[in-house]
């Protein structure tokens, strides 16, 4: 049995480290479990990226409140933390008399939902700000205040940010049951058993499994999967906003998208599956996708295309988030269950309201040591000369480039493995500096990656290296008795 902590978070992912960083300004001991081999491991690192606006979620509902509050928080945040952020704005097209009907009911939710600026483009307005759009579109609802963000970038601040501020964290490790003795939860994994006088389940697409454990009130995730194109960044993305379609009862649907690196991003479908880890591709699936990318961008073509990936929605059978203390649960269980889009949006906002719930209930005293967050260092593909030749001096490393298509560094590599949270992992790597993310997707940089990790995790051979944690192992054996 080990220690008794304040608050055992289960979920790594954006509301669970925006959680366990409201936490931190508390005086706690918190520990935060997840059981993938790094922090951000599920919907939150394989997302569209967009700071929604808030104009289509229902009013009155808590998507609608916490999507609202939590995109307003975004661009102080990301800037606190030095993690991309663009106030791009979006398009939604319409292309039928009923399409027209949908915005007219979308700009109303708009003002409902006290999202300024939105307002009705005619086709001409729409095709002078975007002029790469299909022809074919009859209007479009301007959403001014839509914008972007990295989302797993995010989510690594936020986890060194708990952790410089005193939160433990637990990987490679799943919650298998729950259980309440007396005055404390026992969070039971396969790893042992931990103890908490709180618990907060942010556990994804499993929350709902935990929650009917401990629940008289039992509720329903559906994984529902979305797959993605995503093109080479060029010099100036063919469009500036994102463009969405007439939303349907499965999401959002189709966009076209800039990202925050200057890459397009195309997607996603949405498939209700029966596996909630199945992130594979599909012919089906991206089949789909190009074919409603087409309706937006009818010069639609995939030559520039890098990779496909797909990520994995939570969404609640009610359809709404199901947010704060577990209903019908002992005292002390708390929750953010079908956190899904815009969950991205809501996520700092839900980190607030949870992390300040659970501390009044614990009735918890302000952290007098408390570390205020820092922006992550510029990165070298953004310096100017003069920059990158101080940063140069203080460290040589920056004159070894190793990843040619995004332009890292051996600096930014060590760096990443060395932070608060680092990379165990290339992939790890990847999404903290960008190294393999661009044309070739690692062909030429990943073994040197691989090297690095090697030397600054104390392993022993390359053998033990893995692409994303256990069993992606980079390496099967040797060719020889040689060193490796």
């Amino acid at each position: 049995m080990s220690e008794l902590y304040d608050v055992i978070i289960i979920g790594a992912g954006i509301s669970g480290l925006s959680t366990a960083c409201r936490l931190s300004r508390y005086s706690c001991d918190v520990l935060v479990i997840d059981k993938g081999a790094d922090v951000s491991e599920g919907a939150t690192k394989a997302n569209s990226g967009i700071v929604h606006a808030g104009y289509d979620a229902t009013p009155g509902t808590e998507k609608a409140r916490y999507n609202v509050k939590g995109a307003r928080m975004y661009e102080d945040l990301c800037k606190s933390y030095g993690v991309p952020y663009k106030k791009t704005g979006a398009l939604v097209l319409g292309f039928t008399d009923e399409d027209e009907n949908t915005l007219n009911k979308l700009l109303e939710r708009s003002y409902q939902n006290e999202v300024p600026g939105c307002r009705l483009l005619t086709k001409d307005e729409a095709l002078q700000m975007e002029p790469e759009l299909n022809s074919d579109i009859a209007l479009a609802l301007y959403v001014p205040e839509s914008a972007i963000t990295s989302p797993y970038e995010l989510t690594y601040a936020l986890a060194d940010h708990a952790k410089i501020n005193g939160a433990s964290f637990l990987l490679n490790t799943n919650v298998e049951s729950l259980s309440h003795e007396e005055n404390y939860w026992l969070v039971h994994t396969n790893n042992g058993v931990y103890k908490a006088k709180s618990i907060i389940n942010c556990a994804g697409t499993g929350a709902d499994v935990l929650h009917n454990i401990i629940s008289t009130k039992q509720v329903k995730i559906i994984p529902r999967r979305g797959e993605y194109y995503l093109l080479d960044r060029l010099e100036k993305p063919l469009f500036s906003m994102t463009i969405f379609q007439v939303p349907t009862s499965m999401g959002k649907g189709v966009l076209v998208t800039p990202t925050t690196h200057d890459n397009l991003l195309i997607g996603p479908n949405a498939e209700d599956i029966p596996l909630e880890d199945d992130t594979a591709t599909t012919r089906e699936g991206l089949d789909e996708v190009f074919t409603k990318a087409a309706m937006t961008w009818d010069k639609i073509s995939l030559r520039t295309v890098i990779t496909t990936f797909s990520g994995i929605r939570a969404h609640e059978k009610e359809g709404d988030f199901i947010i704060g203390k577990v209903e019908g649960a002992p005292s002390g269980a708390f929750e953010a269950i079908g956190i899904e889009s815009p969950g991205l949006s809501a996520g700092p906002a839900i980190g607030i309201e949870l992390g300040d719930m659970v501390a009044e209930y614990l009735k918890l005293s302000k952290n007098a040591n408390y570390i205020p967050p820092a922006p992550q260092p510029k990165p070298f593909i953004s310096m100017s000369d003069e920059e990158k030749k101080l940063a140069y001096e203080k460290d040589p490393n920056y004159g070894k480039l190793v990843c040619r298509c995004e332009q890292v560094t051996e600096a930014e590599i060590r760096r990443s493995i060395r932070r608060p949270v680092g990379a165990t992992s290339v992939d790890g790597v990847k999404r903290r500096t960008r190294a393999g993310m661009g044309r070739c997707q690692g062909g030429f940089c990943s073994l040197r990656v691989a090297e690095i990790l090697k030397e600054e995790l104390g392993e022993d051979d390359l053998l033990t290296i893995t692409k994303m944690g256990e069993g992606s192992e980079m390496l099967t054996g040797k060719l020889s008795e040689g060193e490796i």
